[in-house]
């Protein structure tokens, strides 16, 4: 066994796991394998490795590099980050030591230094939402140099993203969308994807709640979880009313066939509790064959998530007749979000059928 090697097995619903290696935990990826059994490194791959840790030894400790390592993977900052976050802002980070890493810290302290980072996320922008996270990833570095007095200032505050789609909120999935992915979910005998889609719409749980959700969670009137993802610095606990259409989607998936000992509310085809990327990949892969995308005001297409459906449960609260502030209660959101959502997918649709008596009885 190499020393301080890092291995990651990512699972793949009916297919061979992909595996992911790196240099150290927290290091540079040095190699891919698609396959049951875990990898054995190539020449080319032990090359990377070699390079990657006479690197580690040669830097500096008043280099950006230097601050990445004491930033990455044991402060209080890091460790604290949820997976999903280590993992995208993991990559990020490499990019960062691949084009500054041998800087000098002082370079930092230089207000100039704005400049070359917009420069850098220009240069980028054909991926405007990775050029985005480049940058919120170097702030927080430089924010965390700040506190600790191994920089003066962080050049990386206050540059706007490039990227318009970060605000999915007005995104929802109708009942035509639903019920479309039902038809092909269920052509394609993906009844445990189907089962993600309707508790999601039910629930307004992100992906990866929906994925860890217990049946101890499940209480008589509500479900009580406490939330995988941290919003301004803590997981909150949500708690989810059950509506009528939820009670019967979770007596149906009480008789789901379930491995021993397996107590997730869903499970995948064989049994056992999904993965976060193993749910989303079989979900979009449903979602693709049909084709289900929101428009937006000025003709844009975006293919409608997972987590999309969070703004149809809300839809559902709002027609059961809880105010705007209770529903943004509920969904972690700000009212104002949840007016806009009402004044289109509920208000709009009242409006519709309104109309439609009023020609029917002639007048």
């Amino acid at each position: 066994m190499i020393k301080h090697i890092h291995v990651v097995r990512k699972p793949r619903p009916g297919k061979p796991p992909f595996w992911y290696v790196y240099s150290h935990r927290g290091g540079p990826r040095i190699y891919r394998h698609e396959g049951w059994d875990r990898p054995t490194l190539d020449q080319a791959a032990l090359k990377k490795l070699l390079d990657s840790q006479a690197k580690v030894e040669r830097v500096e400790e008043n280099t950006l590099g230097g601050l990445i390592r004491k930033w990455r993977p044991n402060s209080p900052e890091w460790s604290g980050m949820a997976d999903s976050t280590k993992k995208t802002w993991g990559s990020a980070l490499d990019r960062i030591e691949e084009r500054w890493g041998m800087t000098p810290l002082s370079v930092w302290n230089d207000p100039r230094m704005k400049r070359k980072v917009v420069e850098w996320r220009d240069s980028r922008s054909e991926k405007p939402r990775a050029a985005d996270i480049g940058v919120q990833v170097l702030r927080a570095l430089l924010e965390f140099g700040c506190l600790r007095g191994l920089v003066t200032i962080n050049v990386a505050k206050g540059i706007p993203q490039l990227y318009r789609g970060g605000n999915r909120a007005e995104i929802v999935w109708t009942d035509e969308d639903l019920n479309a992915f039902a038809a092909e979910a269920k052509r394609q005998n993906k009844q445990h994807v189907l089962d993600a889609a309707r508790l999601a719409s039910l629930t307004g749980l992100r992906r990866g709640d929906l994925t860890t959700l217990t049946w101890a969670e499940v209480q008589e009137n509500a479900i009580v979880k406490k939330a995988a993802k941290k919003s301004r610095g803590k997981r909150r606990t949500v708690t989810i009313p059950r509506i009528s259409e939820l009670d019967a989607l979770l007596d149906e998936l009480r008789t789901r066939p379930r491995q021993d000992d397996v107590q997730t509310v869903l499970v995948s085809s064989k049994g056992t509790p999904w993965s976060p990327d193993g749910l989303n990949t079989a979900f979009n892969s449903v979602r693709d064959e049909v084709g289900i995308f929101h428009i937006d005001e000025e003709g844009n297409k975006r293919a409608k998530h997972i987590h999309d459906l969070r703004g149809t449960f809300c839809t559902k609260l709002m027609k059961a007749g809880l105010a705007d502030e209770q529903v943004a209660d509920v969904m972690g959101w700000s009212p104002e979000q949840v007016r806009g959502i009402r004044r289109v997918y509920v208000d709009q649709g009242q409006i519709a059928v309104a109309i439609g008596k009023r020609l029917r009885d002639g007048l």
